[in-house]
């Protein structure tokens, strides 16, 4: 990747769209240290994150993947797993019902859920440590209509209660609704970054690449 010039404020939710292979996710993993870089700086509030703790970045940058990964255990047992310390119940099922799921899950085996209802509790044990951004690798793009709106909604929620989200799609339908800027990779660089309207107007929801 080069020629990387991004700064994401807070509270908004930044779209990042481009064609497969355009460094999309490869940008994200670089934003809470999965990747190093090899030049250049990120910075997190003012401070490059080299010098912050891989593992307290993560815990203050939060990532949801495109596939769900569950951990051994109950519903309860995976939200646990972010924090490193056994939460209280009320907490727990307070973080479900957040995300659209129902306190009962708590005690289910987390591998016995559905793919969109895995995916949820993926949020849930994102949110768990209260980050202050929150990184979504195409979240929904294992998800049926109904969930990837339930998504949505709770993306566009977050972001009103004031957290910053960097939401990678390949799917340029979400990027306007849920968009408040649009960032365009492509071949490892960036092409432009635009308000969400100023993009459409300019690229369309069709051919922008």
């Amino acid at each position: 990747m080069n020629d990387i010039d991004l700064e994401v404020r807070q509270g908004e939710v930044m779209a990042v769209v481009g064609p497969s292979g355009a460094g999309k996710s490869t940008l994200l993993r670089c934003l809470n240290r999965l990747n190093e870089i090899s030049s250049g700086d990120v910075e997190f509030k003012g401070t490059p994150l080299r010098t912050l703790d891989p593992l307290d970045l993560r815990r203050r940058v939060g990532m949801v993947f495109q596939i769900p990964v569950m951990f051994e255990g109950s519903v309860k047992e995976n939200i646990d797993y972010a924090t490193s310390l056994g939460g209280p119940e009320a907490a727990a099922e307070e973080l479900l019902v957040r995300v659209g799921l129902d306190p009962s899950f708590l005690n289910k085996n987390a591998a016995n859920l559905s793919v969109g209802e895995q995916q949820r509790l993926c949020l849930a044990r994102a949110l768990v440590n209260q980050p202050e951004v929150l990184l979504m690798d195409e979240p929904t793009a294992s998800l049926d209509p109904f969930n990837t709106r339930l998504v949505e909604d709770l993306i566009l929620e977050l972001c009103a209660q004031g957290l910053t989200i960097i939401l990678v799609s390949h799917n340029m339908a979400q990027a306007r609704r849920v968009g408040d800027r649009v960032a365009l990779l492509k071949e490892g660089r960036m092409v432009t970054v635009l308000p969400r309207d100023d993009f459409f107007s300019s690229y369309g929801e069709e051919g922008a690449w």
